[in-house]
């Protein structure tokens, strides 16, 4: 008879249940593989991971008015080639909105150049008026900058604002005065700009 330490048949010859020995007891190799295992997954998830890049914007200075037929033939002029390359254009008229105008006038002061239009940015870039457009597009360049802008159909007109870019003050109607009941007066819409309109929120960054 086989004493206890031993691999003795048990009761009944049947063989006794052993339990599975321990894979990191006997092989030394393994506890290094989960290190090495948990190291690497570490500095996986330390990593910084990338952010989604935003398109870059591509924004158009303009007016729609005619008094200086040059000026409306240069605006129309940078449109039509922009809308050539399918990309959103964040078009912004000044004189629909004087707010905009002395935005284009501080930026173009910051950088020392007189008052014009149109003027084009992209991705914050300001790449200049009509001339310098047509320059970059003839170079090939200006494809090479709008690489990263969002696109979109030239034939897209805006349900809202029908290509406008201004829809009339919900606030006060387009009359740019709201009346205050606690105060039983009347006061200049905050809303609105000199002509009871807003950027139309649809289609205008």
């Amino acid at each position: 008879m086989e004493d206890c330490g031993g691999v003795a048949a048990g009761i009944g010859g049947k063989k006794p249940f052993q339990l599975a020995r321990s894979l990191t007891y006997h092989h030394g190799h393994r506890p290094a593989a989960a290190a090495r295992w948990r190291r690497h997954h570490q500095l996986a998830a330390d990593e910084p991971r990338a952010q989604p890049t935003r398109p870059q914007a591509v924004v158009l200075y303009t007016t729609s008015l005619r008094g200086v037929r040059r000026t409306f033939a240069d605006c129309s002029a940078v449109r039509a080639i922009l809308r050539g390359f399918r990309v959103a254009v964040d078009e912004r008229d000044v004189s629909m909105d004087a707010a905009l105008r002395r935005e284009l006038q501080a930026l173009l002061a910051a950088r020392g150049r007189a008052f014009a239009l149109p003027q084009l940015l992209i991705g914050g870039r300001l790449l200049g008026g009509a001339d310098e457009v047509r320059q970059l597009h003839e170079s090939g360049q200006l494809r090479r900058l709008l690489d990263g802008a969002a696109g979109q159909d030239p034939a897209f007109v805006c349900d809202a604002c029908g290509g406008v870019r201004f829809v009339p003050c919900a606030g006060c109607g387009g009359s740019r005065k709201v009346f205050l009941e606690e105060e039983e007066r009347v006061v200049r819409c905050a809303e609105c700009n000199e002509n009871g309109l807003v950027r139309c929120a649809n289609c205008c960054s």
